[in-house]
């Protein structure tokens, strides 16, 4: 009897022993491989759209959001009806536009079904307001045998504030924007805006309170509709749905407009080609 209590309690003590054991193990490092915990994106991590479980809202500009990283910053990607895609830099809040450090992009960009992919370049391209030597968007020609089908374009390395990220995105067949009008410079600005020239007259430019856009509608972003309704005003250069902050008087009328280089580009126009100014009413949707 006795040494079957003594083998009963050895027993016990050996189960205590072992549960000890596996309580004490060291947790098990769940962090994801490559990860230093440094707050640095690497390269090798793919941060595509593929990588977030929410959606973003359609941007300013009616083209495809990308996150950068865990949503740290973003981009707007925009492909227009000539093939131009336009790549514009923002900060993790979407409605703020990220400046970063004026480089040449390398890029892939091919049909979703296809293996073979074409090299492409983003060039940087200041807009008005971008610091020296730093831009917030970027520029690129896809190449004209691709137009027309689903694009997946590959980012291998974008470096912001940095940080190196790869990124990923999709330009669907139906996303071409119509053309965006040609931006002045800022010298150009002043001599397009401030000289009067064809039916852009003295009077037009005092009711625009001698200003020029890029002052005036500073901080307003655009927002390009690819869809205006029935009776929407239309912008004369782009055909997008016209915003009611973006209006310039010409020829002694209110005109509204996408964008302020399409502005620029109805102001050239009306200086250059006067005979070929349509009135305010010509620019509603049907």
């Amino acid at each position: 009897m006795r040494h079957c209590n003594f083998t009963f309690r050895l027993f016990v003590f050996t189960l205590a022993i072992a549960g000890l054991s596996v309580g004490c193990q060291p947790k098990s490092n769940t962090s994801s491989p490559g990860h230093d915990h440094s707050g640095q994106a690497h390269s090798g991590q793919d941060h595509s759209t593929q990588d977030h479980d929410h959606e973003h809202i359609p941007g300013a500009h009616g083209g495809t959001i990308v996150a950068l990283g865990a949503d740290s910053y973003h981009a707007e990607a925009i492909l227009e009806g000539d093939g131009t895609l336009r790549l514009f830099m923002l900060g993790k809040d979407e409605s703020r536009v990220q400046e970063v450090d004026a480089q040449t992009v390398k890029a892939f960009a091919k049909h979703q079904d296809s293996v073979d992919s074409k090299n492409i370049e983003l060039l940087a391209q200041p807009q008005q307001g971008d610091s020296q030597g730093k831009t917030s968007q970027f520029v690129a020609k896809i190449p004209e045998d691709l137009l027309g089908k689903p694009i997946r374009v590959t980012i291998p390395n974008l470096t912001v504030s940095g940080e190196r990220f790869r990124v990923a995105f999709e330009l669907q067949a139906g996303d071409g924007h119509e053309t965006m009008g040609k931006a002045a410079t800022a010298s150009e600005e002043e001599t397009l805006y401030l000289t009067p020239g064809g039916k852009y007259t003295a009077e037009d430019i005092e009711a625009n309170g001698k200003a020029i856009p890029s002052i005036k509608f500073k901080g307003i972003r655009s927002n390009h509709d690819d869809k205006p309704m029935p009776g929407d005003k239309i912008c004369p250069i782009s055909k997008t749905k016209a915003n009611e902050q973006f209006t310039w008087t010409v020829d002694g009328k209110s005109y509204a407009f996408c964008c302020p280089p399409c502005i620029d580009e109805f102001v050239r126009s009306a200086k250059e080609q006067p005979d070929a100014l349509k009135s305010p009413e010509s620019f509603i949707k049907e």
